[in-house]
């Protein structure tokens, strides 16, 4: 363990992470925000969904700097009394996890078809990208709501729960993101299975499964690793897009999209607080993760070192 990380802290990627200041902060706003909603029971200074601690004397309430605003209630609060700056934390929970979740489903899927597409060539790999374009022709967000709306019809209704909820809008933005790691890898595969290395595994017998997991996979996992980066800013987007039209995660479990589309009703009203700090927070998210994103690009091409 100890001699792996010596190599990587003298290797060429930590060496452009070091030069690069874009990637450290926007790595630091990242782990920031990502600590602050891993562990948002112990970090929010109030509990948004506790019935019995909110007040609705307390509504409405705006920044502690402006007027009437209190310091217990640093950037104000909703229509029900809740803390923004507490509901953040814990939004940013939903809308990590169904991120993370849903690019970790997408890359499972869009890898292995790939992988069988390339190796197996012949109908199946026509098949499979025919399909991969057809999806292509739609965008990614009409194909999530098809999949989520379509889901929630053939459920029967008393089996709805947030869990289960949170489970269609998963695979929904998953099955939606799977064709450019397939695009990707089928076309690393290609490539690597003609060279020198397969060959050799083939003609010594060794089972075209065995071939594809331990040989051609981790040679083309460098290009996924950048396009799952980039997708995970993706992926929360297309959640908080889905939660502002009201298909996403239920109210009794808002995100950031579910914060934003709340606060829209009271935007003309003047509670502009209810929209601005969740939006901000869904900016930086996003950002943070795209820009490292794209030093990843960068420190992985090698024709840029």
């Amino acid at each position: 363990m100890g001699a792996a990380l010596a190599r990587f802290l003298d290797g060429d990627v930590w060496h452009s992470f070091r030069r690069s200041p874009v990637a450290v902060l926007a790595s630091i706003v990242a782990m920031v925000m990502v600590l602050g909603a891993a562990f948002a029971p112990w970090l929010a200074p109030h509990r948004p969904f506790d019935l019995a601690s909110l007040s609705l004397n307390d509504s409405l309430l705006p920044p502690a700097w402006i007027g009437e605003g209190q310091w217990r209630y640093l950037l104000g609060t909703d229509d029900q009394g809740r803390d923004v700056l507490s509901t953040i934390l814990y939004g940013s929970r939903i809308s990590l996890l169904v991120g993370l979740a849903s690019v970790v489903l997408a890359m499972v899927l869009g890898v292995g078809l790939g992988l069988l597409s390339g190796y197996a060539g012949g109908r199946l790999d026509a098949f499979i990208m025919r399909v991969a374009d057809v999806q292509l022709s739609f965008p990614a967000i009409l194909i999530a709501l098809l999949i989520d709306g379509a889901a929630r019809a053939i459920l029967p209704r008393d089996a709805h729960s947030d869990t289960l909820a949170l489970l269609v809008l998963i695979g929904s933005i998953g099955l939606a993101n799977w064709v450019q790691y397939a695009r990707t890898v089928r076309g690393s595969t290609l490539v690597e299975k003609n060279r020198e290395y397969v060959q050799a595994a083939r003609v010594i017998g060794v089972p075209a499964w065995r071939i594809m997991m331990t040989h051609v996979l981790p040679n083309v996992l460098g290009p996924v690793l950048v396009i799952a980066t980039i997708n995970i800013a993706t992926a929360i987007i297309t959640e908080a897009t889905l939660s502002f039209l009201g298909v996403g995660v239920p109210p009794t479990s808002p995100s950031l999209g579910t914060m934003i589309n709340s606060g829209n009703n009271f935007l003309y009203s003047g509670e502009w607080w209810l929209v601005v700090f969740p939006g901000l927070a869904l900016v930086m998210l996003c950002m943070s993760v795209n820009l490292i994103g794209d030093w990843l690009r960068d420190a992985l091409n090698p024709r840029l070192r």
